[in-house]
């Protein structure tokens, strides 16, 4: 279903875009300036040619529309949110899961976020959790000291497209030794065809303090392609901990093309949990830059590709400081013909003693059509560092269904509990929903798909 259009700005991108964007949202003139400066770097850088693909070179920007709303401010009750929208969550099951275990929940539709609550005890620990839009507007001090400090609009040509046309998203400020207890959630939908949702998100969680934001995405099936180039931004100030989790089941005619960052202070630690199913194709590697003695980073992420898609995932661990450590994990699944890369970068410097990372990537594949490639760059300047990097490629053995199949279950069965085993390193760091449900995309994912 198709929800009334409230404004939309024309296909294509001009500066005109840029300032339409900016006069909707009231904004201030330091942010329209850099929103400018933002088109103007788009322009001039190319496209990432590294990733070796063509599928980037479909995107065709004069056709997108780079904004489109449907509400003129957030609701903080469904029963204000338009029914045909509340519906939407409604099957995708957000305000069910908001009462049995989050602390807040902001759901983002097109363009803007038409729905946000936090629960009453974290507004009085003062905790912020807002939109993007909201933030600017309220706390245009914190929003200006840290927007784009992490992630800078010139760091690649989809971080400019961001930086020039951003809307939505979220921001969340977390005061020194605050530790919110449950999770906060955004969701975020495409629902429109051929349109560019650009979401930004910001970070920052004060010394001591502790806070888990989980992210979900899904967008429906088009004959054209819809492209989602989000920017996060964490900043984890010392003693503090952040963990980033995502699940993102996007329709297969998305591109998905997202930058992901995180600045790691002294004995603060960052988690980005990161599982992508869906789009046509992913490229995305999450990043933690550890800036301060004895700060931690930890990405664990999985990668599904089916038939006509392509996940180029990984991370990063920048080493910036004495005894820092890092673990990369990353599991792929490749079947019908999808290819999966691993593409994975640790860089210590030199003179930062004591620091030590560990990276893992296991493939499996499923069938002889389907691919998978490794790319790791190491770069080490100190040497008394501790690296180590390991790395497999599997296939679903006949003994092994042979096994499962002679106590009763079906070939797609079998497989699926295979899959499933090889991805448990992923879910049990899942809240048990989220678990459950990924676990039941990836039986619909392999059904069919033995014999």
């Amino acid at each position: 279903m198709k929800s009334a259009v409230k404004y939309q700005t024309p296909k294509g991108l001009t500066a005109e875009t840029v300032k339409a964007i900016s006069r909707r949202k009231n904004e201030p003139k330091w942010m329209l300036d850099f929103r400018l400066k933002s088109y103007t770097q788009f322009l001039a850088k190319k496209l990432p040619i590294w990733a070796q693909s063509k599928l980037i070179d479909e995107i065709n920007f004069d056709q997108i529309t780079y904004y489109l709303s449907t509400s003129d401010k957030p609701q903080n009750s469904w029963d204000d949110v338009p029914d045909d929208i509340k519906q939407t969550f409604d099957k995708i099951g957000i305000p069910q899961a908001e009462r049995q275990f989050l602390a807040g929940v902001s759901a983002q539709f097109e363009s803007e976020v038409v729905y946000h609550h936090i629960k009453k005890e974290l507004d009085d620990q003062g905790v912020i959790f807002c939109d993007m839009d909201t933030g600017l507007r309220e706390y245009p001090e914190i929003v200006k000291k840290y927007f784009a400090s992490v992630v800078p609009a010139n760091d690649n040509k989809f971080s400019a497209l961001n930086s020039a046309v951003w809307s939505g998203g979220s921001f969340i400020y977390v005061p020194k030794n605050t530790k919110v207890r449950l999770p906060l959630q955004a969701y975020f939908r495409i629902n429109a065809e051929s349109f560019g949702q650009f979401e930004r998100t910001l970070i920052i969680a004060d010394e001591g303090s502790d806070v888990h934001y989980i992210e979900g995405c899904t967008a429906p099936v088009y004959s054209t392609y819809s492209l989602h180039a989000a920017v996060v931004e964490l900043i984890a100030l010392p003693g503090s901990h952040i963990r980033y989790t995502t699940v993102q089941n996007w329709s297969k005619n998305i591109y998905n093309l997202v930058t992901k960052r995180a600045f790691v202070y002294e004995n603060a630690f960052v988690e980005w949990v990161d599982g992508n199913l869906g789009s046509r194709l992913t490229m995305k590697y999450p990043s933690v830059y550890l800036l301060g003695n004895g700060a931690k980073g930890d990405i664990l992420s999985i990668a599904y590709a089916g038939k006509d898609q392509y996940q180029d995932a990984g991370a990063k661990a920048i080493h910036l400081a004495n005894n820092t450590s890092s673990t990369i994990i990353s599991k792929s699944i490749s079947k019908d013909g999808g290819r999966t890369s691993f593409r994975g970068t640790v860089n210590v410097g030199r003179g930062y003693s004591g620091v030590k990372n560990r990276v893992r990537c296991d493939a499996l594949l499923l069938d002889d059509r389907s691919r998978s490639d490794t790319y790791p760059t190491i770069k080490v300047a100190e040497p008394t560092a501790f690296v180590e990097h390991e790395a497999s490629v599997s296939k679903i053995g006949d003994a092994q269904l042979f096994y499962l199949t002679s106590r009763g279950l079906s070939e797609s069965a079998a497989a699926s509990l295979i899959v499933n085993g090889f991805i448990s390193q992923f879910t049990k760091e899942l809240p048990f929903e989220y678990a459950i449900e990924l676990n039941r995309l990836i039986d619909l994912e392999m059904e069919g798909s033995v014999g």
